[in-house]
């Protein structure tokens, strides 16, 4: 499991941080495009006449899988954990500029 996998990974990050923060910040970045990508279609969902059982499934899966991500660098540790992070959040900012310019 992923408790078996998290010394290597931290080792990993250990040997090699600049490459573990520049993978992550890139990982981050791709994780944040489809999470806040992902945004506009469960408001869109919630915004519709049709079930509100599909966007808080919608939902909870983008929860769950940004939580699971996230831990993972974590067990990595905390430089790639950061970058990840900073990744998620210049991700978030692209996707709003895009989202105000259409709106």
């Amino acid at each position: 499991g992923l408790e078996m996998d998290a010394p290597a990974m931290s080792a990993l990050a250990q040997a090699y941080p600049v490459l573990s923060a520049a993978l992550s910040l890139i990982a981050g970045f791709l994780l944040g495009l489809v999470h806040f990508g992902t945004l506009r279609r469960v408001s869109a969902q919630f915004l519709s006449d049709g079930p509100v059982w599909r966007p808080l499934v919608l939902q909870l899966v983008r929860l769950v899988a940004l939580a699971a991500v996230l831990t993972g660098f974590a067990f990595a540790g905390a430089l790639p954990l950061l970058a990840a992070t900073l990744g998620l959040m210049i991700a978030r900012a692209l996707v709003l500029r895009r989202a105000r310019g259409t709106a």
